[in-house]
Order: structure tokens, then sequence, then C-alpha cells
């Protein structure tokens, strides 16, 4: 049963927006007036409207959306007519499936949310924002200016240019064009593509779709061909979300467009490709990976997106908590062995290994990489990228690294016998080497390894450690609200009942512009930490079953991925809900 919301008047105090005697001279004037504390509040200049506000949503368990700063997305704009949206003066801000987020004045106005309801087709949640800043953007987004009042200060703190205020405007020229040129849906050549993927607007719709996506914390963008529409999406937190949609008939230009940008043979359309596309935002060098495969209705492209300036490299930064940061610390300070990372892709398995290297990064020792590709690049680090083309593999790569000294070597995946077992001939002579495996927990690790052929006494003489992890979403830290459950319902995450009927006080956030309305921003990591001793290398040896490798690694201390998320659950880090989200499988 969730707790009671935060008084306005206190969210006020809390965040610093008005004085204790300013809340009680509002309290005495509102008692006498009969008038709302709210309007009496901004009345008396206590505060400014927007802040009201956003305790009123905070109060009635809405979210806020801060208009003047927010960016407003197009595939929420594009579904909604123009007529409704004036009608009601209430505007989409945001499209996630079929759930659609409009800012109101007022929220409970029930007739807007069932015509907003039909238009659509979606689930409309309200939530709140101040009535100017609703009108300013509906002249902004619908009727092709901007208003602004004099009262209408730029905030100390203002937001960066949104690129997707001109979606519309950029698409709708790139449309011209093309029909003007008289392409359609796949008409054209190779030439007419790649003419029209170097047309003006095409350019820009391309470029826009790219700042967006950086400017929104975006780690992939997706260009989904359709039947009638091409689909967008950003990949924010770990979680996919809808960006926008695309005219069928700018498809062929737009995928020629990208693939130029990264260097990709525009004339084949048949076999997958990759290529990298280098661009600058906001004075940063960002590398966008692509990758395209061929569908039913036109090419695929995804774009990896890599900031090499906000790359959280540290161990202290990656939500570890300060037990498994000591036991990793005391793992990688010895001179030889070989330490893994394991989890699916996007687990932030490459970011540990940076951070682990960036603790060992001293003038003493030589580190040496091997990584396909170089994610981010690290001072005083040799960093190699492998070239299968050129013959540079992992195992050529470790072969010849032996001979330049090294003290500690990274290698980027572990992905064949020979690259095992070289990376267990470093081991074994005196270097500590760092490495990443595909498995879904640790103790897999060691039968991933024999499953490649690796033989098992060597793995247990040079196996010194194996971490297991995935990467949650984080409650947004500025806005969320406490709630209580019942014991029971964290069992299954392993919590000790000891009361099933006493309540335990855990976090959600609220919805808000600045955490796109899902209650979350920012993610942490969980893990699972398996240190070997003398009786888990003996089963290994003797090829034992993996749960008598877990139920060992669990006596020597070993936390289960779910038992590490519950510890981030309880201290108010992330929610049951995200741990079931990443870490929960079938059979657990």
């Amino acid at each position: 049963m969730a707790n009671p919301r935060m008084p306005m008047l206190e969210f006020l105090l809390k965040k610093g927006h008005i004085q204790k005697e300013q809340a009680e001279e509002a309290i005495k004037v509102s008692q006498q007036t009969k008038s709302p504390i709210d309007r009496v509040v901004i009345q008396l200049n206590f505060a400014g409207e927007r802040e009201v506000r956003e305790a009123r949503a905070q109060e009635a368990g809405l979210g806020f959306a801060d208009l003047d700063r927010m960016t407003i997305e197009s595939s929420a704009l594009n579904i909604v007519p123009e007529r409704i949206v004036k009608n009601h003066s209430a505007i989409p801000v945001r499209k996630d499936g079929q759930t659609l987020w409009v800012a109101m004045s007022n929220p409970n106005n029930v007739a807007a949310i069932d015509d907003l309801r039909v238009a659509s087709g979606c689930r409309v949640v309200p939530v709140l924002a101040v009535k100017g800043a609703i009108e300013d953007a509906i002249v902004k987004y619908y009727g092709g200016g901007q208003v602004k009042k004099e009262s209408d200060a730029a905030p100390a703190k203002a937001a960066a240019p949104a690129p997707s205020a001109n979606f519309a405007q950029i698409m709708a020229e790139a449309r011209v064009k093309q029909d003007r040129d008289g392409g359609g849906e796949d008409e054209g050549g190779r030439e007419d593509d790649a003419a029209a993927a170097d047309a003006a607007p095409i350019i820009k719709l391309a470029s826009a779709i790219i700042q967006q996506a950086i400017s929104d914390r975006a780690s992939d963008i997706h260009i989904e061909p359709g039947q009638r529409a091409i689909r967008v999406r950003y990949r924010v937190d770990g979680v996919l979300m809808e960006a926008m949609t695309v005219p069928r008939n700018l498809m062929a230009p737009l995928i020629s467009r990208y693939k130029i940008m990264a260097d990709m043979n525009i004339a084949e359309r048949r076999i997958p490709q990759d290529g990298r596309i280098e661009v600058k935002y906001q004075e940063k060098e960002i590398d966008l990976r692509v990758s395209s495969i061929p569908t039913p209705f036109g090419e695929k492209i995804v774009m990896r997106i890599l900031d090499k300036t906000s790359v959280q490299i540290g161990l202290e930064k990656i939500g570890f908590t300060e037990a498994h940061q000591l036991k990793i610390e005391e793992l990688v300070s010895q001179p030889n062995g070989m330490f893994l990372c394991t989890g699916p892709t996007g687990s932030g398995k490459t970011t540990t290994q940076y951070s682990v290297l960036n603790k060992l990064n001293t003038v003493g020792v030589n580190i040496i990489t091997a990584e396909d590709p170089i994610e981010y690049q690290l001072n005083g680090i040799s960093q190699v990228q492998m070239n299968k083309k050129a013959g540079l593999t992992f195992a050529t790569a470790l072969r010849a690294y032996l001979r330049q000294d090294p003290d500690i070597i990274m290698v980027g995946e572990m992905r064949d016998l020979e690259t095992a077992e070289i990376a267990i001939e470093s081991s074994l002579t005196g270097h500590l080497v760092l490495s990443t495996l595909h498995t879904n927990d640790a103790p897999s690790a060691t039968l991933r390894l024999v499953d490649m052929g690796v033989e098992p006494y060597l793995i247990a003489a040079t196996v010194i450690g194996v971490l297991a992890q995935r990467l949650g979403r984080r409650i947004d830290a500025d806005h969320k609200e406490s709630y209580e459950v019942p014991q029971m319902d964290l069992r299954r995450f392993g919590f000790n009942v000891t009361d099933p009927d006493a309540l335990v006080q855990l976090y959600r956030g609220i919805p808000h512009d600045n955490n796109r309305m899902t209650g979350y921003r920012g993610r942490t990591g969980f893990h699972e930490l398996m240190t070997l001793n003398a009786e888990i290398a003996e089963l290994i040896v003797r090829r034992a079953p993996l749960n008598d490798i877990k139920e060992a690694s669990k006596a020597n201390g070993m936390k289960e991925l779910r038992e590490d998320g519950l510890e981030k659950v309880l201290m108010g880090i992330t929610t049951p809900e995200e741990v079931m989200r990443v870490v929960f499988t079938a059979g657990y």
C-alpha cells in the first residue's frame, strides 16, 4: 500500500522554493480568502507557477511536463489532429507503444482525455503542465511559430536546442523534394538513391535523428522499414522507445544516406554490412557503429552510439556494492591469473573491464589490449584493433603480445579454443589476463570454457574470479516516492521472510519529463562474483554438474544476481520490477 504523497507546501519547502514563514503565511491567507493554496502561493510571488504545478503533480501522483525545457516527440504530435489539440488546450508529448502521454493544465478533463484516446487509438496518460506553456507549445508545434511572453525569461540552466522541434518541417521538406523528383516508395536505381541521399532535406533528417538520439542519452538507434512507414526507435537506459515514424517514400534515400555516411556499399542490399560514422555534437566526438541487414520491407539500420567522453569508467561509478568492489580490487591486484566478465551483449562487460584497467594503469605496468572494436581509448594503455581482413585476430595478437613484455593483457572476448588456450598460457606464464564470455551466470563460465575444448585442470589453475552482470534502470533520484509491500512479495529475490505480513519500505520513480515519464533515469549494475577456492577447483577438474559448482560458490560467499538486485531495491536504487526484467529467466 502506497504511503501518502508529499503535500504541495512540504514539497516546495523540501526543494527550497519557499521558506517556512512563507508557507505559514500562505496557509493563513488561503484560510482567510478561501482561495486555493496553490493560487495564493503564486499571487504572493512566493514561488513560480512552474514550481507550484510540479508540486501539485507530485501531490496528485501525476507526471509533470516542463514544456519550456523538454523535447516533444514527433511520434506523439503526428497522431493527434491539430483541431483536438487546440480545442482542449492539451498537447501530446510522448508516445511509447500504445501509450500516449498528454500535457494538460486540467488532468481531470475526462472529455479531453476521451477525445484524445479516440483520435490517437492509444491509452492516454495525462501529465500536468503550466497552461501558458501548453498554449505556447501548441503555437510552436502546430501553428508554425513560437510565442514568447516577456515574463518567460530563459531559465538559468536552459536545455540545448531540441533537434526534434523541426522534425515535422524537415520531413515535409524531404517528402516534397522526393515527390518533386518523382521518387516513389522503392522507385529509382542506385544512382537515383545516391542523388536523393545527398539532397539537403534528407541530410537534415538523417542528422536530426542522430542528434536527437544523442540528446536523449540513447545507446542505440533503430531505423526499421515497415510496410507503410519507417519506425525510428531509440534505446534509452536499456529499453527501446519509439521516437518517430518517417513516411515510406523517404526510406530509400534515408537508408542510402546512412550507408554513405558509414562508407558502406549502397548498391548492395542483399547481405548484411557494417560501417562507422563519426559525428560531432556539442563539441564532443561521437562514434556510431552501423549495421545493416536485409528485411522484407527494406534494409534495417542499427547504430550503436559510443560517447567516449561520457563513459562511466571507475569501479565506484558502475554500481558495485562496497563488498564486491573490495573483492574485485583484491583479485586484480594479483600478479597472474585470469579474471572473466560474463553476461549478454549490452550488459556493461567492456565498461567493467575498462574500469579495472583504469584502476591498474600506473607507470610501473605494461598493459596491452586486443579489442574488436576499441570502444573507448585509455591514455597510457596500448590498445590494438583486431583486423580479420589483414589477418590480425585475437589469437595472432596474443602470440605477438607475449613478446612485448606485458604485465596485464585484456582480450576483448574469448570466442574460440585457440584464443582461450593462448590466454590461459599467458596467465600460466605470469600475466594477469582480463577477458569476457557470453554466459548467463558466473559458474557457467567454467563450463563454457570446457565446451570450447579447454582442459578443466587448466581452468582450475588459471581462473581467479568470474563476474556476471546485468544493467538495470535506476530510479530517478530527483523524482521518487516511497511505498510499502509485504515481505512475502520479495521472497523470490531471496529476501529472508521473518513475518509474511510485515511491511517493507521500497521506492519507485514518479513520471516526469526529466525521466521521459518512466520514473527511471540512468542505469546501475547487478553483479554476481564467483571466486575460486580448492573445493570449486576440484569440482571443475572432476567436470561436476553446474548446480554443484553453483552451490559451492554460494557457500564460498557468492551472491546471486537476484540477491544483489534485492540489495539495490532495498537501498532505493531500483525497483523489483526492473530486477525481474533483467535478471530472472525461466526456471530461475
